[in-house]
């Protein structure tokens, strides 16, 4: 059974219910990488999706990051991930990483930036778990709710 809010509509039910379950799934894997881990990760996703080209030299949790996924400083090689993050699908904290990585070859967000994402097959999934996240938080928590 899912609990949703009323005023939802069949469209936002659909989204709300999948990203729960990806939140679920999540949970279960509760697996917390560590920064060596972390930086492992970013070493594979660049040689898998970004040729290796992108070489960071740290990579790093943070908890100063609350209205951002991560960051990078091209400039030091550094990239920072929130601890937000942490728990989410792996497809999830993979697309942050990719998209700070793809941050140390071109610093904008212009067309360039995104066809460096284009290569990752869960862009378009990652960005819509992590929008789901956000639209969640703006909720307000009401108690009525419809179910089954």
């Amino acid at each position: 059974m899912v609990l949703i809010p009323a005023r939802m509509s069949e469209a936002e039910e659909r989204r709300w219910v999948t990203v729960m379950l990806d939140k679920l799934a999540a949970q279960e894997s509760k697996r917390i990488l560590g920064d060596g881990e972390l930086a492992a990760r970013a070493g594979r996703l660049s040689g898998q999706y970004l040729e290796g080209r992108a070489r960071p030299a740290s990579v790093r949790w943070v908890t100063n990051q609350n209205t951002r996924w991560g960051s990078c400083t091209p400039a030091e090689g550094s990239i920072r991930l929130s601890h937000r993050l942490q728990g989410m699908p792996e497809y999830v904290i993979d697309y942050v990483l990719l998209h700070e990585l793809a941050h140390l070859l071109v610093p904008g967000h212009g067309p360039r930036f995104w066809r460096l994402l284009e290569c990752y097959p869960r862009t378009e999934r990652a960005r819509g778990y992590l929008e789901g996240v956000v639209a969640a938080d703006r909720l307000p928590h009401l108690p009525a709710a419809r179910g089954e």
